[in-house]
């Protein structure tokens, strides 16, 4: 071929031809056949990355000793390679071939790599055959320059369309979105990976083996996003189906500027593969092309190119400033354009200036070798003065030593050799190390190139994993893009459920499952939650179904009920208690059997259902009794008063105050109270309650009842800690839930009925022993059952219907020889101490284990009236004293029955010395006052005059009128005074026997004693 301009271009050389068309057309496909149909040849690419896919795909059909790869740092040169395959800038021209191709020679246009193309396009040629392939925007600057050049057209293989505007969220699958900064595509990447599981990431200023990794992890599929930059456009063969602009501005090296549209184009192009269809559009912060570029696009018909950019290739070294002019050489022809001036320009400038660069650059060898310096890229990218100083550097030092010493390149390798740090430090160390690979290449330049090449490229891969890793750990979420890959595929699932609950989905975790409720990954949102909910309802359909039989056949054993109404199985929950139509029927709230059959849905249910009601059965079973006798019909039911008081103790969960039922309880007959009595209730003095209800696991179960049927959330009702004897009472709760757990409400604090009553068996010994008038002093005994002392028991006590009485008392003492001990069984000195310091120091919730009841155990209390052993009575009878005390005068102080009276052969004998008399305080309780009814009318005179309020002629009470402190009222609370009328008792209760023998111990106390409150059931 000959040239238009002998003085540029070679002369001879075979054909040459152009084969122009749009992308997708098979150019370089066409090439490759061309190539390999001779004995040798070379193909020039733009880009690494296609340069090394088009590596591999002759390495297959050829062999790997047959072909080379050389690019700026990358060079696999076997010894007798027959086809060659490089980046443009990188070809080795020195080399003759048989077919020699160039691709994308439009790019010759280009400001910032035009002037390189250009070179090759008016140079490289194969000895038989030369190809240029490019855009057909060529065609007309081609023929002004080569006279014979012959033009092979080629049309696009699919159509590519405009697909409109769309948010990154809305995009279709094989979507590539193209950007124009590192920003911009992280920035979209990150969105990507939230939304829709991932993409891989290309730019060019990723190293070639990072870059490879991750084109591999689109094209295998495991990604269906790639975010790029425009270096897609230059022939990258990839499966993508949709091109997006996320902008249309670039940054040319100087200035931002708007693409043109045949870079548009290019762009674009890559959308449609072979014979499949393409579209391209732009995402929504992205405004979209006006129609013009539109219809360019999709006819690809665009201005053609007017001038290529150009520098001259002939260097003249005769001196700086020869090569200076050389370089500033005018363009030959007006086809041509004088490039702007380049960086191995702007380093030369800079290092010429330097005197000591200046003396070894006058001319000849030392300025062809400054120029080569200046020929490394600036692969770090940062100031130019920064790189213009590494090049001194390594220009001086090979003119002083002739090669880079291996400790001068050691140290600054191998503190690259590092993998930690962000994308942006494993990125800067690539750059880094690029300039040393690219040097390692020069063997003329190290003294161990070999070794450095190894090294160079060891740390290199090293690194690029590593980014390659940091790319795909922060920009995709394989399990959610291979989730939703598979879900739109409609293809079956793979899905296991671990012991802990784990659901695997195709080999990745989606979430847990807890019961029957699938709860997806807490660490996953938004689309991404969705994606995972919907894999994994999908999957675990058979496994839900499986469970489902599963827990329709479970034993009870596998079955819990917790204290907050959830039945538990296999540690989750699966189903809920909730209000139901009686307090001991609740409802029952089944979770997650959305996805079951109806048919197995209602045997889980009522599997559940069966639990509950065992369980309610066997924990409530007196109450459960009480309540069908209440319902019962016939001779034998409970009649009138007895049902209302069986139904009552049923709406109240077991236990209900005594006071509430005033005068009814007196119209039941003893047959009645047998009935109640053979179904597990009890008459206390206090509480009509059911003993074996206390125990703990029957207390929880009666407060979740509760809570659920007074529409309280059981969380906010906690049962009381088992073993308790009283606790303090909160004033949130109403009393109904402390008579649900076994406790009555007395003052501050909630006692345990069974120490209720069991008090109340002590307050009644004690008053039959102590003085009507004074009351009864409260021992620790009474303290230790409540569990607690000072204002707790006093409150407790005020609540019981007792006032606290005050009073002072003599206490004879020798001071030259104390009493023995023994001489008297309880000195109320000591009494009185003790319990001032026990209100001095009250005891806060103490739990005696002898007095609480148990699981294992059904202890009956031993306190209530009907229930008292007669064993438990005689002890307490026979503590009392002997003998009568003397009774004192009216308005003297009472002493202590104790103190008072001691027995004549146990007497101290008499001592010389007087004895000192001390005065203590004792407290003693005794009823309180009741208070006055409405005022009575006074008595009407025969003249009709008032005559005096209760009074007879002496103003003494008459016959049958009331004191304050006297007399029974209906108000008062039981065993507080003495009953009007005796009842006749049942032979077979066992009050009778309990009535005889205490008719017997009471024989020798005095006749006030007598008088005591009968004890009522």
């Amino acid at each position: 071929m000959t040239s238009a301009f002998d003085d540029i271009a070679p002369a001879g050389g075979g054909r040459v031809t152009a084969v122009l068309g749009p992308t997708n057309t098979g150019k370089t496909h066409y090439a490759l056949e061309r190539m390999l149909a001779h004995r040798s040849g070379m193909i020039g690419l733009p880009l690494r990355l296609l340069a090394r896919e088009i590596y591999d795909r002759i390495v297959k059909a050829r062999g790997a000793r047959d072909v080379a790869l050389v690019t700026g740092e990358e060079k696999i040169i076997p010894p007798n390679a027959r086809y060659w395959v490089a980046t443009v800038e990188a070809m080795p021209l020195e080399r003759e071939v048989d077919f020699l191709a160039i691709d994308e020679i439009q790019l010759a246009a280009d400001r910032e790599r035009g002037r390189i193309f250009t070179a090759r396009l008016l140079h490289a040629r194969g000895k038989s055959e030369t190809l240029l392939l490019g855009s057909d925007t060529m065609r007309p600057i081609l023929t002004r320059l080569f006279r014979n050049i012959q033009f092979l057209s080629r049309d696009r293989l699919s159509r590519l369309t405009y697909a409109g505007q769309k948010k990154v969220s809305r995009l279709p699958r094989r979507t590539a979105i193209v950007g124009f900064s590192s920003d911009t595509v992280y920035g979209i990447a990150e969105l990507i990976r939230r939304q829709r599981g991932g993409a891989a990431v290309v730019l060019g200023a990723l190293s070639p083996r990072t870059r490879n990794a991750q084109a591999e992890l689109y094209q295998s599929g495991e990604v269906d996003f790639l975010v790029a930059t425009d270096a897609i456009g230059m022939g990258l063969n990839m499966d993508i189906d949709h091109v997006a602009f996320a902008a249309q501005r670039k940054f040319d090296g100087r200035a931002a500027r708007n693409l043109t549209p045949a870079e548009m184009a290019q762009i674009a192009g890559r959308a449609g593969r072979h014979i499949r269809d393409g579209t391209f559009g732009v995402t929504s912060d992205c405004p979209p092309p006006d129609e013009e570029t539109i219809a360019a696009i999709e006819e690809h018909a665009f201005d053609p190119v007017r001038a290529l950019q150009w520098r001259s290739e002939v260097i003249d070294l005769s001196s700086p400033s020869a090569l200076l002019r050389s370089l500033e050489r005018p363009a030959p022809r007006p086809e041509f354009v004088r490039s702007r001036m380049e960086a191995d320009e702007d380093v030369f400038r800079r290092l010429i200036r330097s005197d000591d660069v200046r003396r070894l650059a006058s001319g000849g060898a030392g300025l062809a070798t400054l120029w080569d310096v200046c020929q490394i890229p600036d692969f770090r990218k940062i100031a130019i003065d920064d790189h213009a100083r590494l090049l001194g550097d390594i220009y001086l030092i090979l003119m002083d030593r002739g090669r880079l010493s291996d400790d001068w390149l050691r140290p600054r390798l191998e503190r690259l050799d590092r993998t930690d740090g962000d994308i942006d430090a494993i990125s800067a160390r690539i750059a880094h190390v690029r300039t040393w690979t690219f040097l390692s290449h020069r063997p003329q330049w190290l003294e161990n190139a070999a070794y450095w090449q190894e090294r160079a490229r060891a740390i290199e891969d090293r690194l690029s994993d590593a980014l390659h890793e940091k790319l795909t750990q922060r920009f995709v979420d394989r399990r959610t893009s291979a989730l939703m890959r598979r879900l739109k595929d409609e293809a079956p699932l793979m899905a296991g459920v671990t012991e802990d609950g784990e659901v695997i989905v195709e080999g990745q975790f989606v979430g847990r499952l807890l019961g029957f409720d699938f709860i997806v990954d807490p660490r996953a949102s938004g689309a991404e939650a969705k994606s995972l909910r919907a894999a994994g309802e999908r999957a675990l359909r058979p496994v839900l179904a499986a469970r489902a039989a599963a827990l329709a056949n479970a034993d009870a054993d596998e079955l819990k009920l917790n204290d907050d109404g959830s039945v538990v199985w296999r540690s989750a929950i699966v189903a809920k208690l909730a209000k139901g139509p009686a307090p001991l029927r609740p409802d029952l709230v089944i979770r997650g059997l959305d996805q079951i059959s109806p048919n197995m849905r209602g045997r889980v249910e009522d599997r559940l259902k069966d639990f509950i009601a065992a369980k309610i059965e066997g924990l409530l079973g007196p109450l459960i009794a009480l309540q069908n006798l209440a319902n019962a019909a016939g001779e034998d039911a409970l009649k009138g008063v007895t049902k209302g008081v069986a139904y009552r103790l049923v709406e109240n969960f077991g236990a209900t105050s005594r006071a509430q039922f005033g005068d009814e309880l007196k119209q039941i007959e003893q047959t009645e109270r047998a009935k109640l009595r053979e179904a597990g209730m009890r008459f206390g003095e206090y509480t009509l309650f059911v003993p074996a209800l206390l125990k703990p696991a029957p207390a929880r179960m009666l407060l979740l009842l509760w809570a659920l049927w007074s529409d309280r959330d059981p969380a906010t009702a906690p049962p009381p800690k088992a073993g308790l004897v009283s606790l303090e009472v909160n004033e949130s709760l109403p009393h109904a839930y402390y008579y649900a757990a076994g406790y009555r409400p007395s003052g501050a604090r909630a006692v345990r009925i069974d120490m209720l009553e069991r008090l109340a068996n002590l307050i009644r010994s004690a008053r039959g022993e102590a003085n009507m008038r004074e009351g009864f002093e409260a021992g620790s005994q009474m303290m230790s059952i409540v569990g607690c002392s000072g204002e707790d028991f006093e409150g407790i006590m005020r609540s019981l219907g007792f006032r606290k009485n005050v009073v002072k008392r003599k206490v004879e003492a020798n001071p030259s020889e104390p009493p023995a001990a023994e001489s008297a069984p309880e000195p109320t000195a000591q009494d009185a101490a003790s319990a001032e310091q026990a209100e001095a120091t009250p005891q806060v919730e103490p739990a005696p284990t002898a007095e609480a009841p148990t699981e294992g155990a059904n202890p009956e209390p031993a306190a209530p009236a009907e229930t008292a052993a007669p064993e438990s009575i005689a002890p307490a009878v026979s503590e009392a004293a002997p003998t009568d005390p003397p009774k004192p005068a009216e308005g003297e102080p009472v002493a202590d029955a104790y103190t008072a009276t001691t027995d004549a052969s146990q007497a101290p004998a008499p001592q010389e010395t007087p004895a000192v008399e001390d005065e203590v305080e004792v407290t003693l309780w005794r009823p309180a006052p009741r208070k006055p009814h409405a005022k009575p009318k006074r008595d009407q005179k025969a003249d009709g005059k008032p005559g005096p309020r209760g009074k007879g002629k002496r103003g003494k009470p008459q016959k049958g009128a009331r004191r304050d402190d006297r007399g029974p009222r209906r108000s008062d609370p039981p065993m507080m005074h003495e009953p009007r009328h005796r009842k006749t008792a049942d032979p077979n209760s066992p009050f009778a026997v309990l009535a005889g023998l205490k008719t017997q111990l009471a024989d020798d106390k005095p006749k006030d004693a007598a008088k005591q409150p009968e004890k009522t059931e």
